[in-house]
């Protein structure tokens, strides 16, 4: 498999791509105004503590207090060692108590950070953990000689009440290199030891490592052909960092010189598009439909195009082995957390319900956040977990839509319309101007105006007032705006956008519902009906008005 590492600087964001055969698998960002949390250490001090929700709330110097759970005290870091006994949160802290605690997920929406008391602290190849008094393995290396055998090596080098966990890039490493790792990793927990003693809480004591930085400490390995930067700035300080930890690398940095833009060059803005939307296509013609909820993701599997060449179970097979593979890097580049349902279509046959199973296991082996599939329901869906750490890259990249608040939704015009006749009824009753022009969506105008202006003369008899309608585009469909007050006659100035003997350039936008001979434009909302012009759909024709009524205008076609 072809790995690289694509970085985009700018001085508004740095997004780091990693692309897998030249497809987008994960997308990271990072801005000047927006730093990362997740990894630093804090001073903090506890604001309160709360028995029955077994947790407390830490003020870290951030806008809201983090969120520190009874658990989270005494995390279980290896899965050989029994977890700790657990007391009460009471016994444990106390308010105004000052504690050392590391963000573990970042602050969003209305939540603060989460924090942990258990301290981690990343190397290149080792993890430290101050308080512990274990080894641990990851979980990645699936070489049981490799495991024991790191086990047996690090065992050499570790310090008396400092735990170790092992990272899977140290699958292969020699001791003197871990050893090494260590020693920084020591020296880095002793100053921040320090710091705690010396500074006054809340207050930062550790601060993890730049995007890129991070990138070249945590992923960087020799599977990866490429490390490419589009900036001079970040490829040094990768470079240095690269010469530091992993000097054989260091030739696989390159500084990315090209016109074109990087990312466009390696087609990830084409990807991050495609990862917005709530409809992704598979190369068969089925597609996916993403629907994020605050509780839960459903994936939806559908055929779509694809009809198959044999029978309907293969085709299902297919379409359904496509998409386990589609959903694994979706949810990976997305970064979707928390629980994950996927709707495949209906499979009868066991044995292909299995393979689908396998292979979005298979799939989902790339990942580096914990992602686990728990199997089908009894309703033939599948439910996944995967640990969430910071917001979903929808909700970094996007915000709600002022209109709909985040529905996808709009009222139809003909609702509408009824609003906002009731609204114009309460709002006119004390209205002391004979006349008005309101504006509004074009369709709503036309359900207001009624055929033949019928509905607006009788809004007009009941409130006793002229009311000139005006359709226009700018004005959301929900919404509308009183734009002008004043006499029938200035009133009618302004709102009447032709006049009798005025030749126009307009076009045809439809043939007359009740006249297929004649053609409807619109000027601002205001309705041409133009006179011959039915076969002129799409055409730009002049046209000389000959009559102008309240709500449309009367016209015919100019010849030359």
């Amino acid at each position: 498999m072809d790995k690289k590492i694509i970085v985009n600087c700018d001085n508004r964001a740095t997004r780091v791509a990693l692309l897998e055969n030249g497809k987008l698998v994960e997308l990271d960002i990072e801005r000047p105004l927006q730093h990362r949390v997740v990894g630093n250490l804090y001073k903090g001090i506890v604001a309160n503590v709360l028995p029955g929700m077994q947790a407390a709330f830490v003020d870290i110097g951030l806008d809201k207090n983090a969120f520190l759970y009874v658990d989270d005290i005494f995390a279980d870091l290896d899965e050989d060692s029994p977890p700790p006994t657990r007391g009460s949160i009471e016994k444990l802290l106390r308010a105004g108590e000052e504690i050392m605690v590391q963000v573990i997920k970042e602050p969003y929406g209305s939540k603060g950070a989460r924090v942990t008391g258990q301290i981690s602290i990343p190397g290149r190849y080792l993890v430290l953990v101050p308080g512990a008094d274990y080894i641990g393995v990851s979980r990645r290396i699936e070489s049981q000689t490799e495991r024991e055998r790191l086990r047996r090596e690090v065992e050499k080098v570790k310090p008396d009440q400092l735990g170790l966990i092992v990272r899977t890039v140290a699958e292969g490493v020699d001791t003197d290199v871990m050893e090494q790792d260590l020693q920084f990793l020591v020296q880095l927990w002793n100053r921040i030891s320090s710091r705690f003693d010396q500074k006054v809480a809340p207050a930062i004591l550790y601060q993890d490592l730049s995007l890129t930085c991070r990138i070249a400490r945590d992923l960087f390995v020799e599977e990866f052909s490429s490390f490419l930067i589009d900036n001079k700035h970040e490829y040094d300080k990768v470079r240095e960092i690269v010469d530091f930890i992993s000097p054989h690398l260091k030739a696989k940095v390159k500084h990315y010189k090209e016109k074109e833009p990087i990312f466009e060059r390696y087609g990830v803005e084409k990807e991050l598009e495609k990862a917005l939307a709530r409809q992704v296509w598979l190369k068969s013609g089925g597609y996916l439909v993403f629907d994020e909820t605050e509780a839960l993701t459903v994936v939806d599997v559908n055929t779509g195009r694809y009809i198959g060449r044999r029978n309907l179970a293969d085709t299902i097979l297919k379409t359904n082995l496509e998409a386990a593979e589609e959903i694994a890097r979706q949810v990976r580049l997305r970064d979707i957390g928390g629980i994950i349902i996927v709707d495949y279509i209906d499979m009868s046959i066991e044995d292909h319900q299995r393979k689908v199973i396998d292979k979005l296991n298979k799939a989902i082996k790339n990942d580096r956040t914990k992602t686990y599939v728990l199997g089908l329901t009894n309703l033939g869906l599948v439910e996944m977990t995967r640990k969430k750490v910071r917001q979903d890259l929808s909700e970094y990249l996007q915000q709600a839509c002022p209109y709909c608040s985040g529905s996808g939704k709009v009222l139809t015009p003909l609702v509408v319309s009824t609003s906002i006749e009731s609204d114009l009824k309460r709002q006119l009753q004390e209205e002391k101007s004979k006349a008005v022009l309101v504006e509004m969506h074009h369709e709503v105008a036309s359900i207001i105006i009624g055929t033949g202006g019928g509905n607006l003369k009788k809004l007009e008899e009941e409130l006793n007032r002229n009311i000139f309608i005006r359709g226009a585009e700018d004005v959301h469909i929900e919404q509308y705006r009183i734009v002008a007050r004043g006499t029938q006659k200035e009133i009618q100035a302004l709102a009447l956008p032709v006049k009798v003997g005025e030749v126009i350039d307009i076009t045809v936008e439809e043939p007359h519902s009740a006249n297929s001979n004649h053609g409807i434009a619109r000027i601002q909302g205001f309705v041409i009906n133009i006179e011959g012009a039915g076969d002129k759909v799409g055409q730009n024709v002049k046209v000389e008005i000959k009559e102008v009524n309240r709500t449309f205008a009367r016209g015919t076609l100019k010849t030359k």
